[in-house]
């Protein structure tokens, strides 16, 4: 049973990516139901908490069904970022992650995220700072390194464990790749294999379905994956993984009817959350999950993409639904 201090999250779990604007409390309620093991808020920024904006604050929030769950913020400062676990903590999360591997731009530019792989002392002190502040289990979400001359994540890994983290996500790509080229797991194996290395070891970076997702348990001893961008409006991704490596079946890939319904039960709890504006919005970047792969979709796809209210996007939904049914797909 893998374990984040005390925290029981499975034999070998599944974890959903912090993802911004993605990761959302309908989002994970869907993943949840499909199997997840732990989930984590959008990534939230230090100084967003500390000058109370609504749009941090917003993503504090957690209800019970979905723990085992983790708030991960992001910044530069060291003392803003302990003030923001602080905040962090009273929101009452299992976990507090912190994220040194955003490669985003915008994230980059200010000196968090990803930037802080350009320098290991303060990512050092600052991790070893919000250990010390806060009474839960701290975690660390990072990349390889910063460039390709620069993948030090094997030296890097036994100092952040010093620091008393109590687990490790390595994403498979340095911050210059961005998403860009195949995740390298060479390295996450290296780490895993250093004898030590106590802490848990999650491995992330293009685990597509069940069939990769036991090449790189059985190749890099990871004790579990992180899946992000290929959950996206595939919620489905979760149960089918779990069900091969649990019971070697390949689950066959969801049909257009099932698409349909988990798609509606999501923008109904977007609608509901977040207001028909945004809620709307929002789900237009799961649209190319829920439906990839159908054929003869392209018009329904932008008008899904261009629909600006509830009725009008359930309309198409039915629609869609309806048109499959005659063609008998």
């Amino acid at each position: 049973m893998v374990k984040i201090g005390n925290i029981e999250i499975g034999e070998f779990p599944l974890l959903l990516a912090p993802m911004e604007d993605i990761t959302d409390p309908p989002f994970r309620k869907i993943c949840k139901n499909f199997g997840v093991d732990m989930m984590f808020t959008e990534f939230i920024s230090s100084e967003g908490l500390i000058r109370d904006a609504l749009k941090s604050t917003r993503k504090l929030k957690i209800v019970e069904e979905e723990r085992p769950m983790g708030i991960q913020i992001f910044g530069h400062d060291i003392d803003s970022m302990k003030k923001a676990a602080a905040l962090a903590e009273a929101a009452k999360p299992d976990i507090i992650d912190i994220n040194f591997g955003c490669p985003v731009r915008k994230v980059v530019n200010k000196g968090a995220g990803a930037a802080l792989l350009k320098d290991i002392p303060k990512m050092i002190e600052m991790t070893r700072e919000i250990v010390k502040s806060t009474s839960l289990p701290v975690t660390v979400k990072t990349r390889l390194g910063w460039d390709e001359k620069s993948k030090v994540i094997v030296d890097i890994a036994e100092r952040l464990q010093d620091t008393g983290i109590q687990a490790i996500t390595i994403h498979g790509r340095t911050r210059a790749q961005v998403y860009s080229g195949k995740a390298d797991w060479t390295l996450i194996g290296e780490v895993k294999k250093n004898p030590r290395i106590k802490i848990p070891v999650f491995g992330n970076g293009d685990i597509d379905g069940p069939v990769r997702a036991l090449e790189v348990k059985e190749k890099y001893g990871v004790d579990g994956i992180m899946i992000g961008r290929a959950s996206i409006g595939n919620p489905w991704i979760f149960q089918q993984i779990k069900e091969f490596l649990n019971n070697g079946i390949l689950l066959p890939a969801p049909d257009i009817f099932e698409r349909i319904r988990i798609c509606k039960k999501h923008l109904l709890m977007s609608v509901e959350m977040k207001g028909g504006k945004t809620g709307i919005l929002e789900m237009r970047k799961h649209y190319s999950g829920y439906f990839k792969g159908i054929r003869n979709f392209k018009s329904f796809k932008i008008a899904l993409l261009q629909a600006t209210s509830l009725i009008e996007t359930e309309d198409i939904l039915n629609n869609i639904e309806q048109t499959y049914k005659n063609l008998g797909n």
